[in-house]
């Protein structure tokens, strides 16, 4: 009850200091992005409580301190105090008890891998960051397309996510948190958009020459919208096979949205597994043959920045 309380009162505090936001992590739209605003204000309202006072009496201490106040003779008593020993270990102590307790609750809430609890059904999109677009298929629908998200609102989002060749950082301010794209791993997000809107999306990690351009658009829309949208992307575009990817992957700046009808069955695994052996040591059996009998020996993921088994 204390740290709900200390919640809405910080995020009370902050509301006329964040009125003039727009867009970005301030400024969220999903239920990932509100949560994560709710963290970084309680946090920083919980060092202020230290940071501030500490200001105030270093500047005071200074000014009645100063050099040339010769009418003002400084001959302190020093002597234990345990009523002052006790508040400057206690609040301190206090609040990183509170810190601590935030941190590990929201360390396993917000955990990118966690599956979002939610009475729908989740949309798989499968990405790929390239030399210098971002690729967006949704195997589901068999269709893909190259710098536009398009997701229906109220739907959670399951990113699978991995990278032709730098590393990048998938990443939407306003729907929540970001995590890496790594060439031969694949990482996972799940967000969700809870009002529908457009979201500037872009890589978060530096890349190269055509870094700056590196940006796309999310749109939330309605439901059947997106099924609306979904079932005329299946018309007038090419296929995305392995020949048109691998034009595809060629680096490009300022790359324009562009759509694909169709998509090769296991592009994404056969981008994933490119650098990888292409038979496996001990059985001979080809990657991708693991891959759909759930071998996971040879394919290790990233957990923000971990490999794991």
């Amino acid at each position: 009850m204390f740290i709900r309380s200390l919640r809405n009162a910080a995020l009370s505090a902050a509301v006329l200091a964040l009125a003039g936001c727009d867009g970005g992590v301030l400024d969220p739209k999903g239920q990932v992005g509100v949560d994560e605003k709710s963290l970084i204000i309680i946090s920083t309202v919980l060092m202020l409580l230290v940071v501030i006072p500490v200001i105030v009496m270093t500047l005071y201490f200074a000014w009645k301190y100063r050099e040339g106040r010769e009418h003002e003779i400084y001959a302190p008593k020093w002597a234990h105090s345990t009523k002052i020993e006790a508040t400057v270990w206690l609040i301190p102590v206090v609040i990183v008890v509170i810190l601590g307790v935030i941190t590990w609750r929201s360390t396993h809430s917000l955990d990118p891998y966690k599956p979002l609890e939610h009475e729908r059904d989740p949309l798989t999109v499968e990405v790929v960051s390239l030399n210098w677009k971002w690729l967006f298929i949704y195997p589901e629908q068999g269709i893909a397309a190259v710098n536009e998200l398009v997701i229906p609102t109220n739907v959670p989002v399951n990113f699978k996510i991995t990278s032709e060749s730098t590393m990048n950082s998938f990443f939407i301010p306003q729907l929540g948190s970001q995590i890496y794209s790594m060439a031969g791993m694949e990482t996972k997000l799940h967000l969700i958009a809870n009002e529908p809107g457009t979201f500037e999306g872009f890589s978060a990690n530096y890349s190269g020459a055509g870094f700056s351009g590196m940006h796309f658009e999310t749109k939330a829309v309605d439901e059947a919208v997106f099924e609306r949208w979904a079932s005329d992307m299946k018309q007038g575009h090419p296929t995305l096979d392995s020949t048109r990817y691998a034009d595809l992957a060629k680096p490009s700046e300022d790359h324009p949205v562009e759509y694909f009808s169709a998509v090769s069955d296991g592009l994404f695994h056969q981008i994933m597994f490119k650098y990888m052996q292409h038979y496996n040591t001990w059985n001979k059996a080809p990657v991708h043959q693991e891959m759909e009998h759930g071998a996971t020996g040879m394919h290790p993921t990233m957990h923000h920045g971990k490999a794991e088994e």
